[in-house]
């Protein structure tokens, strides 16, 4: 089976929480990484994702170690949802 990673960019105008994360992460750019395999028996190209990881900290914090961390996709949209209504 076929799978591809795609990359975006979840930004934060203030501090937010993802479950299986202790505390607060700070607002800010976050690289976020979705794995996706190929839908086999289609007659068109369909991918379904698989995982989604966040990398941590967030592009702006200068940091020399670096974490890649499984989340819940439909919890990263759930706090990007909230992010924004609050940021109106």
């Amino acid at each position: 089976m076929s799978s591809r990673t795609t990359h975006s960019i979840a930004h934060f105008e203030a501090p937010f929480m993802l479950g299986g994360l202790e505390g607060k992460l700070p607002a800010g750019d976050y690289d976020i990484d979705h794995d996706e395999e190929l839908i086999d028996g289609m007659s068109w190209l369909a991918w379904r994702r698989v995982a989604t990881f966040i990398h941590l900290p967030a592009r702006t914090m200068k940091s020399s170690t670096s974490q890649l961390v499984a989340i819940d996709h439909a919890e990263l949209e759930t706090a990007l949802k909230h992010d924004r209504e609050n940021a109106a």
